[in-house]
């Protein structure tokens, strides 16, 4: 047929093949595995819900996920090394303080106000302070590593997460603080000259402690500064982390919903796309 020169094509009526149908079963499949997949989401908490779901953001997100495991564990060997520093500065401290105890009855001591007698009971004083500043020292360890007994050895901590020499801080520990190592292991009191020779040997022995001291805090301020720039760097790539892998828990709500209104009809429209072959029944009848 003709109409003003064009032909004027008929629309094909078809019996074996139901397009109206295959369309509407496609469109209510694809609404159910919505569903299926926000359901998902908000359940797991992730976007990630399968292989299929964003490949190459997963394979990122997954990197991220390793960096922060790993400074998390080098925030644990930060944290361990500052305990180990910690642990020497105690012990550091309380030799301080007898030190300083020993000076003060080295002065007593040189002086006449002090008879034989007094002498002798602060004589004992002093010996059994510089056993125990002895004994501080060589029983100072953490863990099975000595710390003050002047045994030398150099520390690594892990503080990155690479390989490379700027992932790690090193310490050189060679403190010897036990009495014959500061000098005082023979002190006495018992004679005012002895008490004056006494406190050149203590004032050596106190430089040498708070030189120890200096070096030790100088490592822990380093490794304060280190954990500081671990926790900062977690907390970026945990929020890159989430914006990449979590859930947009309002996006994937108001697409469950979409998904759960949609088959309230979609079934209505297959059956009406099943029964439309039925009208070509009255073409021949």
């Amino acid at each position: 047929m003709c109409v003003g020169g064009k032909e004027k094509v008929a629309p094909m009526l078809r019996i074996a093949s139901n397009l109206a149908s295959v369309s509407a079963q496609r469109a209510l499949g694809l609404t159910q595995r919505s569903v299926e997949t926000s359901m998902r989401a908000l359940a797991s908490g992730t976007r990630f819900t399968d292989a299929g779901s964003d490949a190459s953001g997963q394979a990122i997100a997954s990197g991220v996920q390793a960096q922060i495991k790993g400074y998390q564990a080098a925030r644990y060997n930060s944290d361990n090394a500052i305990s180990f520093v910690q642990v020497a500065e105690g012990a550091l401290n309380e030799q301080s303080n007898i030190l300083i105890r020993l000076r003060e009855l080295a002065i007593q001591s040189a002086s006449d106000t002090m008879g034989d007698k007094e002498r002798e009971f602060m004589d004992y004083e002093v010996k059994g302070l510089v056993k125990e500043f002895d004994r501080i020292a060589k029983s100072t360890t953490f863990g099975s590593q000595p710390l003050l007994n002047g045994t030398s050895k150099s520390y690594e901590f892990q503080v990155g997460i690479h390989a490379g020499s700027e992932n790690i801080i090193t310490y050189v520990n060679n403190a010897n603080t036990t009495a014959s190592g500061m000098g005082i292991s023979g002190m006495s009191v018992l004679e005012k000259s002895d008490a004056r020779d006494s406190l050149s040997d203590l004032d050596k022995a106190m430089t040498d402690i708070s030189g120890t001291r200096a070096k030790l805090g100088a490592i822990q301020s380093r490794m304060e500064s280190a954990t500081s720039h671990i926790d900062s760097q977690v907390e970026n790539l945990t929020d890159a982390y989430s914006r990449m892998a979590d859930t947009d828990i309002a996006s994937e709500i108001s697409n469950m919903r979409r998904g759960q209104i949609l088959p309230q009809y979609q079934p209505s429209v297959l059956s009406e796309a099943n029964n439309s072959q039925g009208y070509l029944l009255k073409l021949i009848a």
